[in-house]
């Protein structure tokens, strides 16, 4: 019998959490409400994994992704003013970014009825790595949603992936950008995404909680972000940053209470595996 499952996937989901020890079910999951820890005590996250449907999960991924091109090769080969109706109303400005800014872009992106990824993708992303993302986001302020579009548009959830420019794994990590973060080998996915979260991280404290700017500096740096005040006019960043919003909005979808910011933790519901904190 195939295991029901979910993931409990973030810490602030974890702490969220009301403290009755009694498990709640529904639908197409099943889950426990954990209590908060005493002050002091260590937290224990235990994941327990069904081994083949993470498999199948991740032959699909590798099927699907051989054949087409992941969201980013798509934005690197995106023309000059492909993305002129999204920029002409959300401001690339540093000093006009912010919260509003953020919120008009996701109004917009809606409005217009911008697709993300295939919702099919996502649940695969989350069945074959969803653990890797619990333990990788516990202690940040990092969503596992946005991990997940994140990896979506960078990957398509393949771990072997490799960019013309050598960016590798999961979320594509650069040579420089992966030894600054400790990862070893970025074709290990629990490596790729502890690595690729920890740079999120930093560029979320680095540009103050800014979205916008801080998914435009992990596309094409924080240096880059810095000469030109805000998110560069590269075509690929400025195709990018709207294809990760995109898939934000579908990844909060798959989470039980869909997450209001790119901080919130996240409980998603999916077949395969099971965490719980």
């Amino acid at each position: 019998m195939r295991t029901r499952s979910i993931f409990l996937l973030g810490l602030a989901g974890l702490l969220a959490l009301p403290s009755a020890a009694a498990a709640q079910s529904g639908g197409d999951f099943t889950f426990k409400r954990m209590a908060v820890p005493k002050p002091g005590a260590t937290r224990r996250i235990t994941v327990q994994i069904d081994p083949e449907a993470q498999a199948r999960a991740r032959a699909e991924l590798a099927a699907e992704a051989a054949a087409r091109e992941t969201p980013a090769e798509e934005a690197e080969g995106a023309p000059a003013g492909a993305y002129d109706w999204f920029w002409t109303e959300v401001s690339p400005v540093a000093a006009e970014g912010g919260p509003a800014n953020l919120a008009r872009a996701l109004d917009l992106i809606a409005r217009e009825g911008r697709e993300g990824p295939r919702l099919q993708t996502l649940q695969n992303i989350a069945r074959a790595y969803g653990p890797d993302i619990l333990m990788a986001t516990v202690g940040t302020e990092i969503s596992p949603a946005l991990v997940l579009a994140l990896i979506s548009v960078e990957s398509a959830g393949r771990a072997q992936a490799e960019s013309d420019k050598g960016a590798r794994g999961l979320m594509q990590l650069i040579p420089d950008t992966a030894a600054r973060f400790g990862v070893e080998d970025a074709t290990d996915p629990a490596q790729n995404i502890r690595g690729g979260v920890a740079y999120l991280d930093w560029l979320m404290e680095h540009f103050e909680r800014d979205a916008i700017l801080s998914l435009a500096g992990y596309n094409a740096g924080e240096n880059a972000v810095a000469k030109h005040d805000g998110v560069p006019p590269y075509a690929e960043t400025r195709a990018y940053v709207p294809k990760v919003l995109a898939a934000w909005r579908v990844a909060r979808g798959l989470c039980l209470t869909p997450p209001e910011l790119m901080s919130d933790g996240c409980v998603f519901a999916v077949n395969g595996n099971t965490s719980n904190g």
